[in-house]
């Protein structure tokens, strides 16, 4: 008797679980589905970037649609860094060092601000504190013009510096370090202060190198910013010299000519850096989103 009622509980089980099996299948059909065409979406933008680079002006424009060049224009991008009149190199390398003193700086001015405001104790702290978040909620427009003519007596118009300095502190950078260190062990810093350390010593040698994952992450964001960056360096940068990368391509925009391949091609060249970086660092956005302390 116990024999069949196993046999017949079996019976019962194996329904289920060939149900439940179907479900997770399905499931699971559904997801890469959907991650498949949001890929395909997402990289649509930089399809159309590679194929029009390679495609002569009347290509572009025609009105019948090629999925690709019928021969392939690879002396847009020769031709792009040849022309006597844009410089494209100089763009990139200086695109690039604003990008890199940003990340550099950037970072480590609010990750001592994000440590002082979360272990230092003095006397209005919560009001610091508030007035950095308050700068959270001010338009960047409103404070465009009072940081141009600040820059501008203090001679920055046509430099590099002009273009950096006023970027070099974050208060979102800040805040995101004052969540790390509230939640850094308090245990370890004791014992860095018993050992004679100062503030500035255990910031420096104990809680600085364990927030690479923090820095990362926002260093990358930093660096993204910053090379994307057009308005203030347009204003700034208004000389050959200290254009950005962004400039530069603004340049092949003109009310008489609008010469789409130099276009495209130079945005192929400047998008370039950042998918690198984006791809070799993008697991450290959300690793120092995590170890911010920010729950969902």
């Amino acid at each position: 008797m116990q024999t069949i009622q196993d046999e017949q509980w079996g019976t019962l089980e194996r329904p289920a679980a060939a149900r439940t099996n179907a479900l997770k299948w399905t499931t699971l059909a559904i997801r890469y589905i959907l991650l498949i065409a949001l890929t395909v979406v997402f990289m649509f933008p930089f399809y159309l970037i590679v194929r029009n680079a390679l495609m002569t002006q009347p290509e572009i424009t025609a009105f019948e649609w090629n999925w690709w060049p019928e021969e392939a224009q690879w002396g847009n991008f020769t031709n792009l860094f040849e022309n006597s009149e844009i410089d494209m190199a100089k763009g990139l390398r200086n695109s690039a060092i604003i990008a890199v003193v940003n990340l550099v700086f950037q970072t480590l001015f609010a990750s001592m601000a994000g440590y002082a405001l979360a272990r230092i104790p003095f006397r209005g702290k919560g009001i610091f504190f508030a007035a950095i978040l308050l700068t959270l909620m001010v338009p960047s427009a409103v404070t465009f013009v009072p940081t141009y003519v600040v820059v501008a007596k203090l001679d920055g118009v046509n430099t590099l510096w002009g273009i950096v300095v006023p970027g070099l502190f974050s208060a979102f950078a800040t805040f995101l370090f004052r969540q790390f260190y509230l939640d850094f062990p308090s245990e370890i810093e004791e014992a860095a202060r018993l050992d004679g350390n100062s503030y500035f010593g255990v910031y420096w040698r104990m809680l600085l190198p364990n927030s690479l994952g923090i820095m990362a992450a926002l260093g990358v964001l930093s660096f993204i910013g910053s090379w994307n960056a057009f308005l203030w360096p347009v204003i700034i940068g208004q000389s050959n010299d200290t254009q950005t990368v962004q400039v530069v391509l603004s340049s092949f925009l003109t009310a008489q000519t609008i010469n789409l391949p130099a276009l495209f091609a130079g945005a192929a060249v400047g998008a370039a850096p950042l998918v690198i970086v984006f791809l070799l660092l993008q697991r450290y956005i959300v690793q120092g989103v995590r170890m911010s302390g920010i729950k969902g």
